[in-house]
């Protein structure tokens, strides 16, 4: 899928394919085990002309699939741009593509837009028999502070089970993101604040398991997980049993301090969701105030306040860079949800609840820049 509007790169049992009009990834592909793991989403209406033509539709919209970079992380209310930025929503032209030395791709992209006046590169590379696509987002240049945010999707058609690295706790913002029962519903009470993942509060007096999928039906919710500081690495894990796969999400929280978990489930009753975006978990990791936009993100808040970064700030004479991984894996026989993520030099492993263990390539210099 190279053309005009899509760039692929690959490597030995992995693929994946930018969609250049939006900064969306279209494909994210793993060979493993004899078949094929494909774990990000991709919008129901990603094809119907009278969404895509749509220009009154934000692009981020329009071609909303597997993730793409924000910045800022939802509302932009200090640069005019539009919602998740100009990284989500406008075109990226390829730079280059180059050999990894020891087997894959790396390809770089550039964001035609300038974002505070800094020219944005997004660098992906592939490496032969890794069942992951290693991200890399660089501001060169440019002035001021940013919120930002990897936004990635993952779909369930039937139920599912997810875990994480430790988190401080959870957190709803101040309303909910479906407040109008003309538009759309949500289920989770607003503002929450929890530490178990199991029994987050609802609007209705009850609880939600916040580590199954779906927790509800026809909802929209949204939410944030402070990483535990602690952690040498970031991770979620969605393990889907009728897909027979794992989708990993991975990060130092010295770069993204925030999970945010957007439950996308039937709730929004308007184009161009129309009730049929249903089974949507966004994994999203961020260095923002959530959903409260860029301003606010900037400000002194309740989270920088407590040594929670909130933004990125750009150097005029310099760089600045965010890194996060995306992992696709076969999921093991009898494996029910992913108990633990832990990384050594060259290899990833994952352990079971039943004490099993699963080990696959993994750069963990990426994440840690060699440190």
């Amino acid at each position: 899928m190279s053309d005009g509007n899509f760039h692929t790169i690959e490597a030995k049992g992995v693929r994946a394919t930018l969609d250049l009009r939006g900064g969306h990834v279209r494909v994210f592909a793993v060979t493993q085990d004899g078949r094929e793991v494909e774990p990000l989403h991709t919008a129901p209406w990603i094809d119907d002309k009278t969404v895509v033509d749509d220009e009154t539709i934000d692009a981020n919209l329009r071609f909303l699939s597997g993730d793409f970079f924000c910045a800022p992380f939802s509302t932009s209310d200090i640069e005019v741009t539009t919602l998740h930025g100009w990284p989500a929503n406008s075109p990226w032209k390829l730079v280059d593509v180059t050999a990894h030395p020891e087997g894959g791709q790396t390809a770089r992209y550039e964001l035609v837009r300038r974002v505070q006046g800094a020219r944005l590169v997004k660098e992906f590379t592939v490496r032969d028999d890794h069942p992951f696509l290693y991200e890399r987002h660089v501001f060169i240049g440019g002035e001021g502070d940013i919120p930002v945010a990897n936004h990635a999707m993952t779909r369930f058609d039937g139920g599912g089970r997810l875990s994480f690295s430790p988190k401080r706790y959870g957190t709803t913002p101040a309303t909910a993101i479906e407040s109008d029962p003309s538009k759309g519903r949500s289920l989770l009470a607003y503002p929450a604040r929890f530490t178990d993942l199991s029994r987050a509060p609802r609007a209705d007096g009850g609880t939600a398991d916040l580590t199954t999928y779906p927790f509800g039906s026809k909802h929209e919710d949204f939410l944030s997980l402070i990483e535990e500081p602690s952690n040498p690495l970031g991770w979620a894990a969605a393990v889907r049993p009728d897909k027979r796969d794992i989708f990993l999400s991975l990060k130092n929280p010295a770069d993204f301090p925030i999970t945010m978990m957007w439950f996308s489930n039937g709730g929004r009753d308007y184009q161009p969701w129309n009730g049929r975006h249903v089974g949507v978990l966004g994994l999203e990791e961020g260095r923002t105030y959530a959903g409260h936009g860029h301003k606010a993100s900037i400000a002194p808040n309740p989270w920088s306040e407590a040594g929670i970064p909130t933004f990125l700030s750009l150097d005029p004479a310099g760089e600045v860079e965010v890194r996060n991984v995306l992992g696709g894996l076969a999921l093991p026989e009898g494996w029910t949800r992913v108990a633990s993520v832990e990384a050594g030099a060259t290899e990833l492993v994952l352990a079971d609840e039943a004490g099993a263990t699963l080990a696959v390539p993994y750069d963990a210099s990426f994440l840690t820049r060699g440190a």
